[in-house]
């Protein structure tokens, strides 16, 4: 018996008691999904290096029947991609001078529900936050997923600043546009130019917390149809770019296609490599 558990057990104030379990419940359940995605993160990975599933169940001193168990069950692995244990994704809000109050963008509302509905499916706890009306947020959180471009936000806009080569660009007078600095091309929204066309760019990275303690999962687009692509490339395509980036800090633009009307994603193709940070930081 653990020395937590003992503790708590000990606990003569039922309500605390409650309270204590319900915590260390929901710790628990947390815990035993993150290992069940490694186990089988493992197993996949010494398939994937030639092992058959015999020899890893001989390695490992389990049945392979065992094996096979645990590579098609629990929590795929290419849910770390968008954190472990619990995540919570994050819009901005705008202010409406109609309803005098802040509001949250159908578009942006999209991607924060797909967002969610994504990290559930993957056997992550979620919860939802918001980028205030002013730009503020809390960047130096667990698990964040934050869906806002740095026109919106100067928090954001520090943030992707520290991209070594991915860039937004506002010139006075002028649209938002995304810079790969490697090529030196300058990407635009369709929206933006002339004649428009229902085309947008979107920004896709995981980058940095400015207390350096771990990372943020960044997205936006240069209009919200971009962001909205960029979760529907997520969520058809995760585990190829969790298989190409891991958990380590990249980023990537993304071209969409859309529906004028209704702003849907048609098609979400990368635009770029997947740049991978430190390596272009030794380049």
């Amino acid at each position: 018996m653990s020395d937590e558990l003992q503790r708590i057990m000990a606990i003569n104030d039922p309500y605390l008691l409650l309270r204590e379990v319900t915590t260390r419940l929901a710790a628990a359940q947390q815990e035993v999904t993150e290992l069940a995605r490694l186990r089988r993160r493992v197993v996949q990975d010494l398939h994937a290096q030639g092992m058959s599933y015999a020899q890893i169940a001989e390695k490992a001193g389990l049945s392979r029947g065992r094996i096979h168990q645990i590579r098609h069950t629990g929590p795929a692995p290419e849910g770390a991609f968008l954190g472990t244990g619990s995540v919570t994704v994050v819009t901005p809000l705008r202010w409406d001078d109609a309803k005098k109050r802040p509001v949250v963008a159908m578009a942006d509302m999209n991607s924060g529900k797909r967002l969610e509905e994504l990290a559930k499916s993957y056997g992550l706890d979620v919860s939802s936050g918001h980028v205030q009306v002013s730009g503020e947020v809390d960047l130096d959180r667990d698990g964040l997923v934050v869906v806002c471009g740095p026109g919106m936000s100067q928090a954001m806009r520090d943030l992707y600043a520290q991209d070594p080569v991915l860039a937004w660009e506002h010139p006075e007078g002028e649209p938002w546009a995304l810079v790969d600095r490697r090529t030196g091309t300058a990407y635009h929204a369709g929206a933006d130019l002339e004649p428009s066309r229902p085309h947008d760019v979107g920004y896709l990275g995981r980058l940095s917390r400015p207390d350096g303690n771990g990372s943020v999962l960044a997205i936006a687009g240069i209009h919200t149809a971009g962001s909205l692509g960029v979760v529907h490339l997520l969520a058809s395509d995760l585990s190829t770019l969790w298989g190409q980036v891991g958990e380590r800090n990249f980023s990537t633009l993304v071209s969409v296609e859309y529906d004028p009307e209704t702003e849907e994603p048609q098609s979400a193709e990368l635009l770029c490599p997947l740049y991978l940070h430190d390596e272009e930081a030794t380049a």
